[in-house]
């Protein structure tokens, strides 16, 4: 009778088959998932390329220098307050109320002088109002 006891071996955790099962799975995920963009804005920016401005009756562009100085209809304005501005565009709005402002600013315009514009529309009783731009065709690439 053999009464030694033997060695018990250590149990062993083999991890590579586990590897290959796990990269297996990843090949298959990553070739089963689409790659789709979030969108959570869709938006359609307007184009700035069009023809020719044509002068209507109803149209009443106005001018906003750099520096803030206004002109309508290519007429200066004097002073830069709202109240101003506001008689202006009601002595150029030919048509009254159906009176289209164009607003055609300078690129380095503050913001307030454009704004400013808007309260004088609104002051004004003119709705309608529009943004004047340049294709970058007509503004050198820039």
């Amino acid at each position: 009778m053999n009464f030694r006891s033997r060695p018990r071996e250590e149990p062993e955790i083999n991890l590579i088959p586990f590897i290959d099962v796990l990269l297996v799975v990843l090949i298959f995920l990553m070739l089963t998932t689409t790659y789709s963009k979030f969108t959570e804005l869709q938006l359609r920016l307007p184009v700035a390329d069009a023809d020719a401005q044509r002068d209507y009756p109803r149209e009443v562009i106005v001018g906003v220098a750099s520096d803030g100085r206004y002109t309508v209809n290519r007429e200066p304005v004097s002073g830069r307050g709202p109240e101003v501005l506001a008689m202006a565009l009601s002595e150029a709005a030919k048509a009254g109320r159906e009176s289209v402002i164009i607003i055609s600013a300078d690129a380095t315009a503050p913001h307030q002088s454009v704004i400013t514009v808007l309260e004088a529309a609104r002051r004004s009783g003119l709705q309608q109002i529009t943004f004047a731009a340049q294709s970058s065709a007509q503004a050198g690439g820039r």
